[in-house]
């Protein structure tokens, strides 16, 4: 099995972390980046494997897939011990709305706050509108935090058991903090639920790895 990942893709560290969990071996393939460029030169196998030439593509046999979350449920499908999603078929619904939350929903004010990974722009107007979408970012992800909150309650993971929920949401907080967006000392549950899932052995060592990307890399950051 293979993996084409990226240093400072989201999704493929979604993907990454699901593969150590499963404890399935595989190679990963890390694709070119630079500061200056981004993801580029495109890898040929990721061009070939993705119209939208973007990291996550795991190829396993004679399967090549993208997207990390057709990627996730390929695994469970595939490689169901041991699980990442809930056996119940409401709970499992549950758990596929809060990735979906996650990638498309709470990463949309993530992305808003980029900006501070950059050099300070020149157009002074232009950064003025940056730091206003930053502080409209910031309110929005401590309504989110709010939320997410509200669903975990006094539950250790979002699911009752460890899955592909609490990854994707992990992974979207990992790069909320990355570029100082809100902290979640409000949040005594979610911010206990966050420490919870970073000691997990799959996780520590992406978060790691992210945290060497950054020193090596400075920003921009890019995602994937």
């Amino acid at each position: 099995m293979q993996l084409y990942s990226g240093p400072l893709s989201l999704f493929s560290r979604k993907v990454e972390i699901a593969l150590n969990e499963k404890r399935l071996p595989f190679e990963r393939v890390m694709v070119p980046f630079s500061q200056a460029a981004g993801y580029s030169p495109k890898h040929p196998v990721v061009l070939a494997a993705n119209p939208k030439a973007q990291v996550p593509v795991l190829v396993d046999g004679d399967l090549t897939l993208f997207d990390s979350t057709l990627i996730l449920e390929y695994l469970e499908d595939a490689y169901p011990e041991p699980p990442l999603y809930p056996g119940d078929a409401k709970m499992r619904a549950r758990c596929r709305l809060l990735e979906l939350e996650a990638d498309e929903i709470l990463l949309q004010p993530v992305r808003l706050l980029m900006y501070r990974t950059e050099p300070a722009h020149t157009d002074h107007a232009r950064r003025q509108s940056q730091e206003a979408d930053g502080r409209r970012a910031e309110a929005a992800l401590k309504d989110h935090y709010g939320k997410l909150q509200a669903i975990l309650a006094k539950k250790d993971y979002f699911c009752g058991a460890f899955s592909v929920a609490d990854i994707a949401l992990f992974m979207t907080l990992l790069f909320a903090r990355r570029l100082k967006g809100p902290g979640l000392d409000a949040h005594e549950g979610l911010a206990n639920w966050y420490v919870r899932v970073s000691k997990r052995p799959a996780v520590a060592v992406v978060a790691a790895e992210i945290a060497e990307a950054d020193r090596v890399f400075s920003a921009p950051i890019q995602l994937t």
